[in-house]
């Protein structure tokens, strides 16, 4: 009986303690972010706008996207784990509560599915190929529904984002273990097929402000 009860006290200890450790989530209010996201909307809130610095780039549709993955992405610009020059800046100023009232505010702004235009540069059936074998795991065989909330949207982003991401994960310059691994092994043409094939998909993304 004695036994029973400490196996059992011990069972809800390591049940405590992993709630303790376990990292705690803010509650976004849109509200809020749609008043601090002046700094967002002069490059996010343009359809098409693109970054001319360090690499020329379309700038990412963010309205729509999983919210936690907007959390995650703004926390790995503070802490250095994506390098962008004038997205680094933006997140350090902010507050995690500021960062989840984004979040809140821009993946409230989806709109209904609807196609992208024709898209350029890659093969969208060879993408789809590749994409089935590494990407769709995890980021879902529609490129919305991923395993994880903090997994981006990959359907209907733009594709030279999408392959400048795979590129910098490859090199090391976007740090994530998996993403890593992943983009590792692709060629130059295999990113800018996927990348085309996902960026062809139906998707709720979109540039509004």
């Amino acid at each position: 009986m004695l036994n029973t009860w400490k196996k059992s006290a011990k069972a809800a200890l390591a049940f405590v303690a992993a709630a303790c450790m376990a990292p705690h989530t803010l509650a976004g209010n849109a509200q809020a972010g749609a008043k601090i996201n002046s700094n967002c909307i002069g490059c996010h809130g343009i359809p098409g706008y693109k970054t001319a610095f360090p690499v020329v780039h379309t700038v990412p549709k963010i309205s729509g996207q999983n919210p936690a993955y907007i959390e995650a992405a703004l926390k790995a610009y503070r802490s250095g784990d994506r390098s962008h020059p004038s997205m680094v800046g933006i997140a350090k100023t902010l507050t995690d509560q500021n960062k989840a009232d984004l979040a809140a505010y821009y993946s409230g702004k989806g709109s209904e599915k609807h196609t992208p235009a024709t898209v350029k540069g890659g093969n969208v059936a060879a993408g789809k190929q590749k994409a089935d074998a590494v990407c769709a795991a995890c980021h879902g065989a529609d490129g919305i529904k991923s395993i994880d909330p903090s997994y981006p949207i990959l359907a209907g982003q733009y594709p030279d984002y999408l392959a400048r991401a795979l590129t910098e994960y490859q090199k090391g310059t976007r740090k994530n273990a998996i993403m890593a691994g992943m983009a590792a092994a692709l060629t130059k043409q295999e990113i800018a097929d996927v990348a085309a094939y996902y960026a062809s998909l139906p998707s709720p993304l979109n540039s509004n402000k």
